[in-house]
């Protein structure tokens, strides 16, 4: 692993540990992850192999991922407060993104050792697994699957959050009073 694999994992645990302590959601709270994975993406994702059984590797990797992402961005804490979204990691979130992000980097650093890149092999063999590429899109999809459905988990509850607190737009009210004079 490169010094950037490295920065670019504690990044993304950053980006869930920060959420600790009450922020607001804001464009820049949903890009900063989204950035992060699209480097990730372009600098990993080349290819996403088809052969053998790599699809059901890469399915079950980034099925994985959503499922984490659904439920950590469940287990957010959203609330409307002083004309904003405010969102808050709880500990169970946290932990859930902490044991993903490490099972990635744990794989990550066990695969390039010699005992682990055999095991890995092995595996890949028996189970006809074409190759190494086909794990590093499932990683990376999973990585994508997890952030993803996290932030729209999050963005989604945050606007119906925001929603009874809005103003109805004009025509929608004149719509209404039209409606209740005509009854």
């Amino acid at each position: 692993m490169t010094i950037s694999d490295w920065l670019i994992d504690v990044a993304l645990l950053l980006v869930v540990f920060r959420q600790l302590r009450e922020e607001r959601l804001t464009l820049r709270t949903v890009l900063l992850p989204l950035a992060l994975i699209t480097w990730a993406g372009t600098a990993y994702l080349h290819d996403i192999p088809t052969a053998g059984n790599d699809l059901v590797l890469i399915g079950a990797f980034a099925g994985t991922g959503v499922a984490l992402g659904l439920a950590g961005g469940s287990m957010t804490r959203v609330r409307y407060a002083d004309g904003h979204i405010r969102v808050k990691a709880t500990w169970g979130a946290v932990a859930l993104w902490a044991v993903s992000m490490g099972f990635r980097l744990g794989f990550a650093v066990w695969s390039s050792h010699p005992s682990g890149g055999a095991s890995v092999a092995r595996f890949s063999a028996d189970h006809d697994i074409t190759g190494g590429q086909a794990w590093v899109a499932a990683l990376v999809l999973m990585a994508f699957g997890e952030v993803v459905f996290r932030l729209g988990v999050i963005v989604v509850r945050g606007l119906r959050t925001r929603a009874p607190h809005q103003p109805a737009p004009a025509s929608a009210l004149a719509r209404t009073g039209a409606a209740k004079g005509a009854s």
